[in-house]
């Protein structure tokens, strides 16, 4: 199969386009077509996108329904705002050199052992990987071993990530309890504030979404890909035939983590802060409805899908922020029962010419 085939290569299209006039419209132009909060605006959405697709990772082409993925997205957080946190150094309200301001103000006298190494920032990009995927390969491996599928999968993900959210509210846990990682400076020496630094991280979370979707484009039409689908079609049978269906779970279950953990650390400074809110699990609940939305199991769908609602949510929060949520669950309905191939499947299908593809015909009734 096509690495890019027709619907992946207009989606790199308009995204390389996105990338180009966005940063123009807000740097190039004395006018100033693109306002610099759209910029950080934008750069969100590509990273709920990038969080969509790890997601239809395994949930469109393996069967896993992880209501867990907001975890993987909170610990790649995490991990970059601590590096963000220590860039701050003697500039914070406490004007510690050492110690980040809440550490200050709860009288700490030295780090915390695991947040020693965050001040590189190699380091740090390190954790974004190594965090989220560990925790996946942790949990994947008691679960995928025990052989727990279905429901039960999905209630124990998001058991884990609302044990996650309670233990991050936690002060002594030294992440910043309830208030979270903020107030942020600079990265690598650039001012977060700078419109220069916005269009820069809006290009990073392109690059990197475009570069998520290769990856995930590469797994899928690959023999592992074939056998994952199976597993999602047919789980025993493709055990039965001799293959050590745990370990193909597992392996796409890893890499689904860290590329949630990415977008997650590309989040973070786009925002400017991270908290324990990251974590619940109705956040989680929200990124299927993302992937259902645009069209599970086609990748492109699913980011297609985190930008559609993330930018709704934008829109009517400011305009009815009491009635997003149920705007949000009767979408969800509605594509459930009138849309199951998602937004994707409504646009190509809207374009399709020609008759029915073959062996897709209605069978004529025979005639006695």
């Amino acid at each position: 199969m096509t690495l890019i085939d027709r619907r992946m290569g207009l989606f790199l299209i308009g995204l390389f386009v996105l990338t180009v006039a966005v940063p123009i419209g807000n740097l190039g132009l004395e006018d100033r077509l693109v306002p610099s909060y759209v910029v950080s605006l934008l750069g969100k959405y590509l990273c709920y996108a990038l969080l969509a697709v790890a997601l239809d990772l395994v949930w469109g082409y393996c069967g896993i329904l992880s209501l867990g993925h907001g975890a993987f997205f909170a610990l790649g957080g995490y991990a970059m705002g601590m590096h963000l946190m220590l860039e701050i150094g003697d500039r914070g309200v406490y004007a510690n050199p050492d110690l980040p301001d809440f550490m200050v103000f709860l009288n700490y006298d030295a780090l915390p052992w695991y947040w020693l190494g965050f001040d590189m920032f190699w380091f740090a990009c390190i954790m974004v990987l190594l965090a989220p995927g560990a925790l996946a390969f942790v949990f994947g491996w008691f679960a995928f071993r025990s052989r727990v599928t279905g429901v039960y999968l999905s209630i124990i993900t998001q058991a884990m990530t609302y044990a996650l959210m309670l233990a991050f509210f936690r002060n002594e846990m030294g992440f910043g309890g309830n208030n979270g990682l903020t107030d942020f400076k600079d990265v690598l020496g650039f001012d977060l504030q700078s419109d220069t630094t916005r269009a820069g991280l809006f290009i990073l979370s392109a690059v990197a979404l475009a570069a998520g979707l290769l990856i995930a484009k590469v797994i899928t039409n690959s023999k592992l890909g074939k056998v994952l689908v199976a597993v999602r079609d047919a789980e025993s049978r493709t055990r039965f035939i001799g293959y050590r269906v745990e370990h193909y779970k597992l392996f796409v279950f890893v890499v689904s983590a860290m590329m949630a953990g990415v977008a997650g650390a590309l989040y973070t400074p786009q925002v400017g802060i991270i908290n324990p809110g990251e974590f619940s699990p109705a956040n989680s609940i929200g990124i299927v409805i993302w992937v259902a939305l645009g069209g599970r199991g086609t990748l492109v769908g699913a980011a297609l899908g985190a930008i559609i609602v993330g930018s709704a949510q934008t829109l009517l929060t400011g305009w009815f922020p009491e009635l997003w949520i149920f705007v949000l669950g009767a979408l969800f309905i509605f594509v459930t029962i009138f849309m199951p191939q998602g937004v994707l499947g409504v646009i190509e299908g809207s374009f399709r010419r020609g008759p029915p593809p073959r062996g897709l015909t209605p069978a004529k009734p025979v005639k006695a």
